[in-house]
């Protein structure tokens, strides 16, 4: 139906009664449940931590998205983050502003809720950056020769075994105190997480961690044997995390024992991954890439959870161009021995007031991009007396993503 003689859909949480639909439509946009996956049923629909919106016609349909309760570490801080998911319009009805009928509301539950960030993994990036969406980064599958891990140096004070249901506790830990440290990583707590230990180990072929002398875990592995052997092949690694460099080395020469049967290895990763300071060649092929999308929610917040460090000073800056969270206006930034505050204002605009875009915001509180480089890019205009107090505050850890939603 053309734009011209639509009726306005009708928007509205999408319910269990809606539930054959809403499959229907999610089949028909990202293709058939893999192998083996049994097919979901209506009950407990939508699930825990998801809200489903939907703009229907008729009782049809047309579009959806679902928002997902999560908190990411950003900056050293759990941020309460609504991981938007499951996107998907009808094939004859894109492009009739169906997306912009169901993001209002699931924005808008969102904030109302205390989420201060929203991010989510685009098929087509520029659809998202009307809602304030930037690129912050991308979650890698990335192949690797499995003989080449065999030239890993033997790792000091650190062996492998199998992990067991009384290791999950410090498999979670671990990944806390790595995730802790990086911009991006889900909590992995709370309602959107709920597998049990035993559920986590069969989830995958096999865990393995490594170990000091003193049976710490200092690391993990968890990998997929998958089917075949020879050059048909593979091991999937689906989630690593070691906080030792022995840990890693242990973790990988046991890898490499698969170089018989699996000539390539497959990791889930993102990033500058620290991984290959210990690998002895250069191989790292990408084989897909998952864009990774952040916009702000609550200016205020997002600030104000930043830490001061030795940082000192005061900026105040503007947003404009969000048409969907409210979010422009003027912002003053107090950076003190106390921590950071930042407070909405009422502020006349100001030629030297920086300016940013929704998405210049989003690239600039996640790292990611220094003003100097917004200010290229046309993201970022009007004085530039504060970049430098910007950069240091919003700089400093690198964007890690680990979870595909």
């Amino acid at each position: 139906m053309s734009e011209a003689h639509r009726s306005d859909p009708v928007v509205r949480p999408v319910t269990a009664d809606d539930f054959e639909q809403t499959l229907a439509l999610g089949l028909e946009a990202f293709g058939d449940l893999p192998e083996g996956m049994t097919r979901p049923t209506a009950e407990g629909f939508p699930g825990p931590g998801r809200h489903s919106w939907g703009a229907f016609e008729g009782g049809r349909l047309l579009g959806r998205a679902v928002g997902r309760e999560y908190h990411s570490w950003w900056h050293g801080a759990e941020i309460p983050t609504c991981g938007v998911a499951g996107v998907t319009v009808a094939a004859e009805e894109r492009g009739a502003g169906l997306l912009d009928a169901v993001f209002r509301p699931l924005l808008a539950e969102a904030m109302e809720r205390g989420e201060v960030l929203s991010t989510l993994y685009p098929t087509a990036p520029g659809v998202y950056r009307r809602f304030g969406y930037e690129l912050v980064g991308a979650l890698e599958t990335v192949e690797l020769p499995t003989a080449e891990l065999q030239g890993v140096r033997p790792p000091i004070g650190v062996r492998t075994r199998r992990g067991t249901l009384e290791d999950v506790p410090a498999i979670r830990d671990l990944y806390t105190a790595w995730a802790q440290e990086q911009n991006g990583p889900l909590t992995r707590r709370g309602v959107s997480f709920t597998a049990t230990d035993q559920e986590l180990l069969d989830d995958a072929t096999a865990v393995t961690v490594a170990v000091d002398e003193a049976d710490r875990v200092v690391g993990y592995l968890m990998w997929t044997r998958g089917r075949g052997d020879g050059r048909e092949g593979r091991l999937t690694v689906e989630d690593t995390v070691a906080v030792t460099v022995d840990a890693h080395r242990a973790l990988w020469r046991m890898v490499a024992t698969f170089a018989p049967v699996t000539p390539a290895v497959r990791l889930t990763t993102s990033g500058a991954d620290l991984l290959r300071a210990i690998l002895p060649s250069a191989s790292w092929q990408v084989v897909e890439a998952r864009p990774y999308m952040l916009r702000l929610l609550d200016v205020e917040a997002a600030f104000s959870l930043l830490r001061a460090g030795a940082l000192r000073g005061e900026v105040a800056f503007e947003v404009a161009g969000d048409e969907y969270c409210g979010t422009d206006g003027a912002y003053v930034v107090r950076v003190s021995p106390a921590g950071v505050a930042c407070q909405r204002v009422d502020l006349a605009s100001s030629p030297e007031r920086p300016v940013f875009t929704p998405g210049g915001l989003a690239l600039a509180w996640s790292g990611v991009q220094t003003c100097a480089n917004l200010r290229m890019a046309g993201l970022l205009k009007g004085g530039a007396g504060s970049d430098v107090l910007l950069d240091r505050l919003l700089r400093g850890r690198p964007v890690h993503i680990r979870d595909y939603f």
